[in-house]
């Protein structure tokens, strides 16, 4: 065997011992949690961590910290200091990236404005203050498409508006009405299963907070921004 063949056949054995390892390492940490912590539900990930020693475990959305024998469960932020990187928030922007073609458009209302070439989706709640001041601020960006999701997390009185919204013949209208002239529609019904998937939705991806924007190349932004920062993130979008 030339020496060429046996580096080769070395480099191969070495492969296979640690992903040996790997995979025992977390078979071990998949039991030793699932025994412990069977409240925590099925774990879909275990990954090994930059850090020496350190795994990440994934629960759906949700990330923890463990060793390799499972004996210990961290939550909160890894930070590489080093890097000045916090590794979890990236990983979870990752996690909650929203793909805009995937967005289900059918649950939202559009609101266009000139050429309609831009677009945006919104995820609000009636009763939200802030959502009014960046609805104001939104009137001096033309050339969009808004793509509107009602998201009543405020309260039983946020259901009530966005279900009478939700049922006017002119949606974008009532909605600009209740937001920027403070003209509250009057009572309707209709099918609301769409605001409940709009609950659903945002559950799944963590929108916790109102207005959460996002743009077509799936960037997210969490609360209030001014027009010159949606102007800007519009332009990021497009390139």
């Amino acid at each position: 065997m030339t020496l060429i063949k046996r580096a080769a056949l070395a480099a191969l054995v070495a492969a296979g011992l640690f992903a040996a390892t790997a995979h025992a390492q977390e078979a071990a940490i998949r039991k030793s949690l699932g025994e412990r912590l069977p409240q925590m539900g099925k774990i879909d990930e275990v990954t090994k961590t930059p850090m020496s020693g350190l795994f990440e475990v994934r629960v759906g959305n949700d990330l923890f910290y463990t060793d390799a024998d499972g004996n210990f469960l961290i939550q909160g932020n890894l930070i590489d200091t080093k890097l000045q990187r916090n590794l979890t928030e990236e990983r979870m922007e990752k996690l909650l990236a929203i793909d805009f073609s995937a967005l289900p458009v059918k649950d939202a209302f559009t609101i266009v404005r000139g050429n309609g070439k831009r677009k945006v989706a919104v995820f609000e709640d009636p009763n939200c203050g802030y959502c009014k001041r960046f609805e104001r601020d939104l009137q001096k960006v033309d050339n969009v498409t808004v793509y509107m999701f009602l998201y009543p997390i405020l309260g039983p009185d946020s259901t009530d508006k966005a279900r009478n919204i939700w049922c006017s013949k002119d949606k974008g209208k009532a909605w600009l009405d209740q937001m920027v002239r403070d003209q509250a529609s009057p009572p309707a019904s209709c099918d609301t299963s769409a605001l409940a998937r709009n609950l659903e939705f945002g559950k799944k991806y963590k929108i916790t907070g109102t207005p959460t924007l996002v743009f077509a190349d799936g960037s997210r932004v969490p609360g209030a921004i001014g027009a010159p920062q949606v102007e800007k993130m519009l332009a990021d979008a497009k390139q």
